[in-house]
């Protein structure tokens, strides 16, 4: 994952930089490594929310994946903690596919550590994202 260029806007550095502060203190450090998290964001290219590029995964964005070991694909909205209900395929940022999710972009795999070893799935269409709509204030 670290190799590749992810993008993130100062409105979703901002925001996420607030949370992830507010598991550290509220002792939820232990439950959810945002040390992940704040990983990626530190090696994001930050890049203004009117200028991010549409393919890439924005909170609050709708993907088209596909799991690369299984072919299955899926349609999920990466969305933050208060928003995230799986029956309607809403990730959280703070899940480790949300983590893994943040700033990819079409054509994109993603992959992250799981209990039985590694999963890979790649960002086939960004079928919506906030900021390609004009929307900066999702």
């Amino acid at each position: 994952m670290a190799n590749k260029t992810i993008y993130v806007t100062t409105f979703d550095l901002e925001r996420l930089s607030d949370l992830i502060e507010a598991y550290r203190n509220s002792g939820h450090q232990k439950k959810i490594p945002v040390d992940m998290l704040e990983k990626e964001l530190e090696r994001a290219q930050i890049v203004d929310p009117k200028s991010v590029p549409p393919d890439v995964v924005t909170m609050n964005s709708t993907v088209h994946l596909q799991d690369l070991q299984t072919g299955e694909e899926t349609v999920c909205t990466l969305v933050f903690p208060k928003d995230a209900d799986v029956e309607q395929n809403k990730i959280s940022v703070m899940a480790p596919i949300g983590m893994a999710l943040i700033g990819y972009r079409v054509g994109d795999v993603i992959e992250w550590q799981v209990p039985g070893g590694v999963r890979k799935f790649k960002v086939m269409k960004t079928l919506f994202q906030p900021e390609a709509s004009g929307r900066y204030d999702l």
